[in-house]
């Protein structure tokens, strides 16, 4: 591969401009891209070059360049941007960016958008020609979740994609599978024998998923009011973490061989009943702009899935997912079963159950709680903590942003991060009745104080799940 132009659609937007071209300039800066590489911007803003370029510039860091060369690194970048303005249906604008690639390039295009326009965009992109080299160069899209609302709307979309582009081509990108920890689920459990015959439901009592912001909808209310908690985290980046801590080993690391396990995981989850979940709201949202004063939408829910296979039968794996929480933080709480009997419980308390965590925003790192003897002339114990922080460990070590390492995936080829559409059909099965059962009855979250830990209800809850 000698020459590549990347064509992001999209290019004004905040997505664009705060994780893409940053990603693709810290692959420029170390020597990750060919020789040849060109990126282009198409959006319906009217912007300059230069007003385009220096958009780009705000959000540009030199993490793996030497200080004193930044500003060269950073100018030969920009040099190599091009900006193209005009309608996702303009045949003219299309055709006027498809004159600037160079036919022998191998093309990359990034649908930095709304699905809603999707069709227009790809239709554009077809009627234009840019679908079309000398044959020895490939062509990849790269699209944005969110796939849809539902079932229906998903494999609708998906079907306005196989329109212009086949599957091999489409890239459905998830970013939490592109963050340095949630890669490093599989290293743990298929790397270190210590974990194997322990993980299933013999000696695991629990599973749960903390996802917590501590901010609000910061200004996306238009979007976040149509989608709710449940479609823009839990049944893409958290489900995916599901499937990765309760996956078969794949017989290797080929794409196909990990989504294979993945998809036959999905095929066993339960599909989530009214019953299984609480939803909340923190205060404040209705007003928050582009919101209706009478929504329901939940930033918050607490809930529980089921896997119908022998290795996890039983074992409750709970998720709580909100905005305007007490904290920040993204983690994975594996808990292990207590033994039935213990020698220590009848000359002191009986020991607390093991916790692995694999925390992955902010602090990245695994811990282990294990129990310990306090220190004395009685039998007392304590739970400590083995501590793997990244932050320590790899001292000196620049951890990838997820773009980055997605990006550069699109590049080689590499679609084992990647959503494949089978993959997408079961995440979808899994909640589609329940979110058609929760916006039909418009069921009403419970209201929460803002940077509170959410409702009350839905701790107590969580402890009748795990404790059943």
């Amino acid at each position: 591969m000698n020459k590549l132009d990347i064509i992001v659609l999209g290019a004004s937007g905040n997505l664009a401009g705060a994780k893409i071209f940053p990603a693709l300039f810290a692959l420029f800066s170390q020597g990750l891209l060919p020789d040849e590489v060109r990126f282009f911007g198409f959006a319906r803003s009217e912007l300059t070059q230069d007003g385009f370029r220096e958009r780009i510039m705000r959000n540009l860091t030199c993490r793996y360049t030497p200080e004193h060369s930044c500003g060269d690194f950073i100018e030969k970048f920009l040099a190599r941007c091009k900006y193209y303005s005009g309608d996702y249906n303009s045949p003219e604008a299309f055709r006027a960016l498809a004159s600037e690639l160079n036919a022998d390039a191998d093309r990359v295009f990034y649908l930095a958008l709304p699905p809603a326009v999707f069709p227009e965009v790809t239709g554009s992109i077809g009627s234009s020609g840019m679908l079309k080299n000398n044959g020895r160069a490939w062509i990849r899209v790269v699209v944005e979740k969110p796939f849809g609302r539902d079932r229906e709307s998903s494999d609708a979309l998906n079907r306005e994609l196989l329109k212009e582009f086949p599957e091999k081509q489409i890239y459905r990108i998830d970013h939490y599978l592109g963050k340095e920890m949630v890669q490093n689920i599989m290293v743990l459990r298929f790397a270190n024998q210590i974990f194997k015959p322990l993980w299933n439901a013999r000696y695991i009592r629990c599973v749960r998923i903390d996802w917590q912001e501590n901010i609000g909808i910061e200004g996306r209310g238009g979007y976040f009011d149509r989608y709710g908690i449940i479609r823009d985290v839990v049944q893409n980046h958290l489900l995916q973490l599901v499937t990765l801590i309760t996956m078969d080993e794949p017989e290797s690391l080929k794409a196909d061989a990990v989504r294979d396990c993945k998809l036959k995981v999905l095929r066993d989850i339960e599909t989530v009943r009214i019953d299984d979940l609480i939803l909340g709201q923190y205060s404040g949202y209705a007003r928050e702009p582009q919101v209706a004063p009478d929504s329901v939408t939940p930033t918050f829910v607490n809930l529980r899935l089921r896997i119908a296979n022998d290795e996890w039968r039983d074992v409750p794996f709970n998720i709580r997912a909100g905005k305007g929480l007490s904290c920040r933080k993204s983690e994975i709480r594996i808990v292990f079963r207590t033994p039935e009997s213990n020698i220590f419980c009848d000359v002191a308390e009986c020991p607390p159950a093991n916790e692995l965590i694999i925390r992955i925003q902010p602090d990245e790192g695994i811990h282990f709680n294990i129990v310990s003897k306090v220190p004395g002339l009685k039998m007392r114990f304590q739970p400590k903590e083995l501590d793997l922080s990244y932050k320590s460990a790899f001292a000196g070590t620049v951890i990838p942003e997820a773009y980055e390492s997605l990006l550069l995936d699109v590049i080689n080829g590499e679609k084992a991060l990647f959503i494949r559409s089978d993959e997408l059909e079961a995440a979808w099965d899994i909640f589609t009745p329940l979110l058609h059962y929760i916006d039909e009855n418009r069921i009403k979250p419970k209201i929460y104080e803002f940077r509170t830990d959410g409702p009350d209800e839905a701790y107590r809850k969580e402890c009748v799940w795990e404790n059943r």
